[in-house]
């Protein structure tokens, strides 16, 4: 009897680890960022016709507004933008280039067990790999609780810091910062070429809302967030609001997971100090030829 048992339990064991290894999933999530702030630093200018403004909308919908897919296991995943087809006169490359800069573009492979995270981008022109250490959040599990699809949530928040490199964060200098100013300063602003990136100012940190559900206990989440007891459907750090609206688990077409390998490889502050520094290079030489620093689209 007790030889049956524990071959019984052998067995059942077996189909267990069977099961942890074949597990996978898909998600598919849809990303949202506000552009009110964007928005308004084109509003009342003269030089921008309704038409332009028609079409800075269209280019900025397309760049805050992403649908991305969660591939994922139980110890790993891939969150990659989905593939479009792009339209003649998207910009190409400068299209892509802003994408990164904005939340999308690349393969976002993350290992909960080892705890690193590798993500492939295309600036100006380079092909980067960033690898480093998943940032550990120090959740707050909260007990209210709303449905997202047929699975019930449970809310966490977090604070975390800004990514330098990460566009969709950037927020216009609070007012009575403005206030502040000295006269001398106010007329030196007044007679300078107007820039897109004068008045604004990246937070050092944001707090995050997540919302999980432990009906499907799995360590992962979209981008970079992870740690909490089940798979997070939902996360809004004020700007964006990333929200799962399709699942699939035990998917029978099995994907490969794993980690991108092309690009000079650097770590996430040695790739944030790049951009930063291209961005200030570019601010200076469009300010010389008295051109307004920025423009959407390629």
């Amino acid at each position: 009897m007790k030889t049956l048992l524990f071959t019984l339990f052998t067995l059942l064991s077996l189909v267990m680890n069977s099961f942890a290894q074949d597990f996978q999933g898909m998600a598919i999530y849809e990303s949202k960022t506000s552009t009110a702030d964007f928005q308004s630093n084109f509003a009342g200018n003269r030089e921008i016709t309704p038409e332009m403004q028609k079409m800075i909308e269209e280019r900025m919908k397309r760049m805050f507004e992403k649908k991305f897919i969660l591939t994922f296991d139980r110890n790993s995943s891939i969150y990659k933008e989905e593939e479009k087809l792009e339209t003649p006169g998207q910009g190409g490359g400068g299209m892509r280039m802003m994408g990164s800069m904005m939340g999308g573009g690349g393969t976002h492979y993350k290992n909960v067990k080892e705890k690193y995270y590798a993500v492939d981008k295309e600036f100006f022109g380079k092909e980067f790999l960033v690898k480093d250490s998943l940032p550990v959040l120090e959740w707050k599990l909260g007990s209210e609780t709303k449905q997202i699809g047929n699975y019930l949530c449970f809310k966490a928040t977090a604070v975390r810091p800004v990514s330098q490199s990460d566009f969709r964060n950037f927020r216009r200098r609070a007012e009575d910062k403005k206030d502040e100013k000295t006269e001398a300063e106010k007329k030196k602003d007044e007679t300078k070429t107007t820039n897109f990136m004068d008045g604004w100012e990246m937070p050092k940190e944001i707090e995050i809302t997540a919302w999980y559900t432990p009906d499907i206990p799995i360590n992962q989440g979209p981008e970079n967030y992870w740690g909490l007891p089940g798979l997070i459907l939902e996360v809004s750090d004020g700007k964006t609001v990333i929200l799962c609206s399709k699942l699939v688990l035990n998917t029978k077409e099995k994907k490969e997971i794993k980690a991108p390998k092309n690009g000079k490889v650097v770590t996430q502050q040695e790739y944030d100090k790049i951009v930063m520094e291209k961005t200030k290079e570019m601010r200076e030489m469009n300010q010389g030829q008295g051109g307004r620093g920025f423009r959407i689209g390629g």
